[in-house]
């Protein structure tokens, strides 16, 4: 297989794929048949494109050949097809005034994120359908078997048909609303790529990059909306950091540790450029405020120059912004630490303790042990780490709460 055909249909696997299936499921009314048309698109591709070259539009191949491939089956099936619940298309219903609803991509994001699924059905539908990933790898993001997961987006692709889940834009009126549901989703994508909640690895490289994929996407489409961007700013200012998260050994590098000379300066100044607009456009959303405390620890040359007071009073805004999240005052106790020490670290994780919303979180009893280990309090400390440890399924991770606690256990 030609090594350049290959490339090029990975890149336009990349780039088109939600745009593929979305503009065929408005073709088909039908979301398995839309992904499998384009399926078949792509393995053509590998088999012409080696023979004839790759096209000057790629995406625009593709998917006359999943709409072709599409009418093929429609004709053909057209009498079993008939039983089948379809898709609400009904063009008729009014969309948002800018004219939104006309990019099917949007249409099928926004019916992977409708509210009657649940959030964990949202994030597997749109893994698969709008970033493309196979049903295996959706599989290991939810550390279940490939089998189940294949059964709930079934489920789920049934659900949007029988429950007559329309397959649009929402109108104006609602698209304030529902856009915070997939925002909310594409976070999460991307958060469980950050730091990966099991395995060998640290970081899903294919979530993020997906997440990513989604947030430009996103914006490309609602380039005005000011949550959009500011999502978009807090994910290319953690991804940032990325290459230096891990030593040359594998090891767990903390941001003190980081070499800061690795981090990627273009997408810090994309990320503050984004920021700094939707900042000056709206009054701040959530995740602008998170972009803020990611952008003061992006452009600080080095750790001891952090300016932990905007921090902390940053994670005070987001306390009256999100206040039922334990997180976040855990969080801003961290910062406090660092500005003023490990006692009073301490003692600002101290309401925390009895939290139960943090009794199985690993980084509350993490930061503790830092605190402790810091003030001398090594057997405390030794617990802390013990139960972190214990609390922790990551393999990196874990290899670096091991090594804290074999250092305060044995000097």
């Amino acid at each position: 297989m030609n090594d350049e055909v290959v490339a090029a249909v990975a890149e336009a696997h990349r780039r088109e794929w939600a745009r593929i299936v979305a503009t065929t499921a408005r073709l088909t009314r039908d979301l398995d048949l839309a992904e499998e048309c384009a399926q078949d698109a792509y393995a053509q591709a590998l088999r012409v494109w080696a023979e004839s070259g790759v096209p000057q539009r790629p995406g625009g191949w593709l998917t006359e050949v999943a709409r072709n491939r599409a009418r093929d089956v429609m004709r053909r099936e057209a009498r079993f097809r008939r039983a089948l619940p379809l898709l609400v298309t009904d063009e008729t219903v009014p969309g948002p005034e800018d004219g939104l609803a006309a990019d099917d991509r949007l249409r099928l994001i926004f019916t992977c994120c409708h509210p009657a699924l649940d959030r964990a059905t949202q994030v597997a539908l749109t893994l698969r359908l709008v970033s493309g990933l196979s049903t295996a790898e959706v599989a290991r993001a939810f550390l279940v078997r490939e089998a189940t997961m294949a059964a709930r987006i079934t489920r789920a692709k049934r659900k949007i048909a029988t429950a007559r889940i329309p397959y649009r834009v929402p109108s104006s009126d609602q698209l304030g609303t529902r856009v915070g549901a997939v925002l909310q989703v594409v976070h999460l994508i991307f958060t469980i790529g950050h730091t990966a909640p099991d395995g060998a690895q640290l970081v899903r490289r294919d979530l993020c990059t997906s997440a990513i994929d989604l947030a430009r996407l996103l914006h490309l489409l609602m380039p005005t909306d000011t949550a959009v961007s500011a999502l978009l700013a807090l994910l290319l200012l953690n991804e940032a950091r990325a290459a230096s998260r891990l030593g040359p050994d594998g090891s767990l590098r903390l941001l003190a540790d980081q070499d800061r000379s690795s981090w990627d300066a273009g997408l810090i100044t994309e990320g503050v450029a984004l920021l700094t607009d939707a900042l000056r456009r709206a009054t701040p959303t959530r995740y602008a405020v998170e972009a803020a405390i990611a952008a003061v620890h992006a452009e600080a040359p080095t750790w001891a120059d952090t300016d932990w007071n905007e921090i902390i009073a940053l994670y005070g805004v987001l306390r009256t912004m999100w206040p039922d999240s334990p997180v976040v005052q855990l969080n801003q106790a961290v910062a406090i630490g660092m500005r003023d020490g490990p006692q009073a670290g301490l003692d600002a994780l101290e309401p925390l303790l009895g939290d139960p919303a943090l009794a199985t979180y690993q980084y509350l009893s993490a930061a503790r042990a830092d605190f402790l280990r810091r003030l001398g309090r090594q057997p405390e400390a030794a617990t802390a780490y013990a139960e972190a440890l214990t609390l922790t399924a990551n393999d990196v991770e874990r290899r670096y709460l091991a090594a804290r606690l074999d250092e305060v256990v044995h000097g």
